[in-house]
């Protein structure tokens, strides 16, 4: 009998993924663990694995289409077996009872009346949180409306099709506040959801228009040949990642303030990592990773830096923890996973994790879990011979780090010049809710946490 494969839940918050590429194709035979397919949420590229083995014999979805976490999207069993067509609820057992040969004595009982839905708390089940929020404020009664969530849940955007609006982000719910704005009928978004860019001028008064003198249109230029063009679709983490730095440049009043730190201390602690002793396994320890330690244990004291904006319910949160993410380029684009709790791990610890990370990263092997809840960012361009650039928040974070390379620079030691490495650092702020000197203070203590790391790592 064929099995099913179930496109697995994504994390607690994801409802849906785009279906990227198969990579098993329709009558190949396949093995337990088998990647099928690649999927991607909002944040991440993920793959599905066979649960069993046997021929792929149907899929029902096909590359680019939004799917629903928990259904079906395949159907594995032997050559020849029937596929059924993939349920839309959840499977029960419906085989109807046998029908009796003679009937029976007793009269049948009229079949009872349909139960109300199951109810908990007083809140109907079945219904998103977000979405029993905005029906609440729309005024609709969300047990009246037919969910396309997994297994028929009501979701956020059925409420909003019931309102007449399109499903839209929260930053684009956001800039609608603005009357010079207005939302598409459909978005861009997964599942037509409007996004942030999206959005488009509200239609001005009508003005009597003034008569003008007719000029000769110009002469557009040609058209590129196709040949000479590479097309690349905008989706996928390249799409998430353009929406998120747009909207990040939109949304935020970014200032960035430049500064170097003495080098000199962190490359000979590097260099004595590289010749220590195996069973110590601090010679795959890098100058990134000490950086990432002396910056996890400076931010504790700057609580202004390691916090994030919540810009529609005007608050601002001071983490007392430090989730440190860290920009990774890879294949698909930047990712950022999240170092959780860095400010609690030793040098080793840290150094392990940011690898494993960036391992996972390169391998799109990362959970929506990984990359969330970051409060503080450190983006490192250093081993590209970048001296100093512009590095953009990563909302709702309030604050970003970006590492240069280590570059000779003049400074006078007693009336002398003398020519000393030094590491360049550009930090990024949101001036909205962190000060130039806040973020001048940072960058000073973090200058002296690296010029002394040794000590650092002796507290």
């Amino acid at each position: 009998m064929p099995t099913p494969i179930i496109m697995p839940k994504q994390g607690n918050t994801v409802e849906q993924v785009l279906l990227a590429r198969w990579l098993k194709r329709v009558g190949e035979r396949v093995q337990v663990g088998d990647v099928l397919c690649e999927v991607e949420t909002d944040k991440a590229v993920m793959t599905v694995e066979s649960s069993v083995s046997g021929v792929l014999l149907e899929t029902f979805y096909q590359e680019g289409d939004t799917v629903p976490v928990m259904t079906q999207i395949a159907m594995v069993g032997e050559a020849g077996e029937a596929v059924d067509a993939p349920a839309t609820a959840p499977l029960v057992s419906a085989a109807p009872p046998p029908v009796p040969t003679s009937p029976p004595a007793v009269v049948p009982t009229p079949p009872p009346a349909a139960a109300p839905r199951p109810a908990f708390n007083g809140e109907p089940v079945g219904v998103s949180p977000r979405a029993r929020a905005l029906a609440a404020q729309k005024g609709i009664d969300p047990t009246t409306l037919r969910g396309t969530g997994p297994e028929g849940r009501v979701i956020e955007r059925d409420v909003l099709a019931a309102a007449g609006a399109a499903p839209a982000t929260p930053l684009a719910r956001a800039l609608l506040t603005d009357p010079t704005l207005q939302a598409p009928p459909e978005g861009s978004g997964i599942g037509g959801r409007v996004t942030a860019r999206d959005l488009i001028p509200a239609p001005l008064p009508v003005v009597e228009p003034v008569a003008a003198p007719v000029e000769p249109e110009p002469t557009p230029a040609p058209a590129a040949p196709r040949d000479d063009v590479t097309i690349i679709p905008l989706r996928g983490v390249r799409k998430v990642t353009a929406e998120r730095m747009r909207a990040s440049l939109l949304n935020s009043a970014q200032l960035t303030l430049n500064a170097s730190a003495d080098a000199r201390a962190l490359q000979a602690l590097r260099q004595r990592f590289k010749t220590s002793p195996e069973p110590l396994g601090l010679r795959g320890v890098t100058i990134n990773d000490l950086l990432l330690f002396a910056v996890a244990r400076t931010l504790p004291n700057h609580p202004d830096l390691n916090a994030t904006l919540d810009w529609q319910a005007g608050e601002i949160a001071q983490h007392r923890r430090v989730h440190l993410g860290m920009a990774v380029d890879t294949p698909r684009g930047l990712l950022v996973p999240v170092i959780h709790d860095a400010h609690t791990l030793s040098l080793k610890a840290l150094a392990d994790a940011a690898a494993a990370l960036a391992d996972r990263a390169q391998s799109g092997k990362l959970t929506p879990d990984e990359m969330q809840g970051g409060t503080f960012t450190v983006s490192n361009l250093g081993s590209f011979g970048v001296e100093s650039f512009t590095p953009v928040i990563n909302p709702p974070q309030v604050a970003i780090l970006g590492v240069g390379n280590v570059n000779l620079k003049p400074v006078i030691v007693e009336g002398d010049v003398q020519h000393i490495p030094h590491l360049g650092l550009s930090l990024t702020v949101d001036h909205q809710v962190v000060d130039g000197a806040p973020g001048a203070r940072f960058l000073r203590d973090l200058a002296t946490a690296i010029a002394q790391i040794d000590l650092l790592l002796a507290l």
